[in-house]
């Protein structure tokens, strides 16, 4: 069972039944296999080996990769509630395979948004059929030269003509053509079969003028880069993607320059008021851990947590968990239910509970001391697996202004 009291009284049997199954799945298969996953050096090696795919493939089974889609188009059909509560649990077990799994959904979960019977039959039902972990999709956003200001919609920089993107596309008939390249840190960048691409229609418009598309990635001219070699979320394949004249069809650009910054507003809300639930489960990950570990050690002639700097190190890491989940769920009940959304507490959600997990399992790491930064012990992967939260899906510092725009 999940292992926190869930202070909201009017959770259905399926909503804790959910949760529970979540759980049993995060900790027997998702946490053992990224720790595993975290020892291999070679990030190469480590998307071909097999317990990587026989873990994704077990996530598919069980339809986490629909986590985003609504039951009409064949997804798990959980509202947002539940959302949380699945983001929560699966990046308990492993934020890196719970960020893989959310964005495998992304091209078809946009899809569902504004979906066509082309759209349905090519992109969302394949998906939602898909036990084997055959069809994975991404987020293609960051590029070389543009990272987290591709991320604040509303500001007066965002329509600077002086600054686009450096991925473009133009229609050419009955086709567009996609130009340019997307950045490492790609999530499922060179695993991924789809792309939802965030690209440049009208520079002149500024990094307003954008679109997003759908691009099969085994189209002619789509090339992609190594895996990304990094410190934490190890078992996050993440890489390059390069458009050299890819055509993609006409019905395969969702979103013109005509409605980009508002559809840009939606998927900043979701993703980082998502980003909120999954690092409110690293730090409980890391605070369990810890508390566990209180109650074994012993120092100085009695076990740790008989020490009043530990009890007080520890209740301070629970208030931060609690608050965290609070506000993360808040916000995207409240953001999945209502357009436009009101970004500013997403990206306080994000921003808050990214701080939280690093915070948390910082004081982790203290309270196991050495065994803290062994591999031994998970804290260590925790630990790195926190810090790299406060950068993805837009750095915390660059979020924060982009929300206060919106004050």
């Amino acid at each position: 069972m999940a292992t926190y009291t869930d202070l909201n009284l009017d959770l259905t049997a399926e909503q804790i039944s959910i949760k529970e199954e979540t759980h049993k799945f995060a900790k027997e298969v998702l946490r053992p296999a990224s720790l595993e996953l975290d020892k291999i050096e070679d990030p190469e090696a480590m998307i071909n080996h097999p317990l990587f795919w026989d873990t994704m493939k077990k996530g598919y089974e069980l339809g986490y990769q629909t986590m985003f889609i609504p039951d009409i188009w064949g997804g798990i059909g959980l509202d947002p509630l539940e959302l949380h509560i699945v983001l929560e649990e699966l990046a308990w077990g492993s934020v890196d395979f719970a960020i893989g799994l959310g964005a495998a959904s992304f091209p078809a979960f946009f899809a569902s948004m504004l979906p066509t019977d082309r759209l349905v039959e090519e992109i969302i039902t394949p998906l939602c059929s898909d036990t084997k972990a055959s069809i994975i999709g991404c987020w293609g956003i960051t590029e070389p030269e543009h990272g987290s200001d591709t991320l604040n919609p509303g500001t007066p920089e965002f329509r600077d003509p002086e600054i686009s993107g450096q991925t473009t596309a133009f229609l050419d008939g009955d086709e567009w053509v996609i130009e340019g390249q997307k950045s490492a840190w790609v999530s499922n960048g060179t695993i991924a079969t789809h792309s939802l691409v965030y690209l440049t229609i009208d520079p002149s418009m500024g990094m307003a003028g954008g679109g997003i598309a759908i691009v099969p990635l085994d189209l002619p001219g789509v090339k992609k880069g190594k895996p990304l070699n990094k410190m934490g979320q190890r078992a996050l394949n993440q890489g390059e993607i390069y458009f050299d004249k890819v055509r993609i069809p006409k019905d395969y650009m969702l979103v013109d320059q005509e409605s980009y910054e508002m559809m840009l507003d939606i998927t900043l809300a979701a993703a980082n008021a998502s980003m909120g639930a999954m690092f409110t489960g690293v730090a409980r990950a890391a605070y369990e851990e810890a508390l566990k570990y209180a109650k074994q050690r012993v120092q100085g002639g009695k076990v740790l947590f008989e020490h009043q700097i530990i009890k007080h190190k520890l209740f301070n890491m629970f208030m931060k968990i609690e608050a965290a989940r609070q506000l993360s769920r808040s916000a995207l009940i409240y953001n999945m239910n209502n357009t436009p959304p009101q970004t500013q507490y997403s990206i306080a959600a994000k921003v808050f509970c990214t701080n939280t997990a690093f915070e948390v399992c910082s004081e982790a790491v203290q309270i196991f001391g050495g065994n803290g930064v062994s591999r031994e012990y998970p804290i260590e992967k925790f630990f790195r697996d926190a810090r790299a939260s406060m950068l993805e899906d837009g750095a915390n510092d660059s979020l924060m202004l982009t929300a206060a725009h919106l004050l």
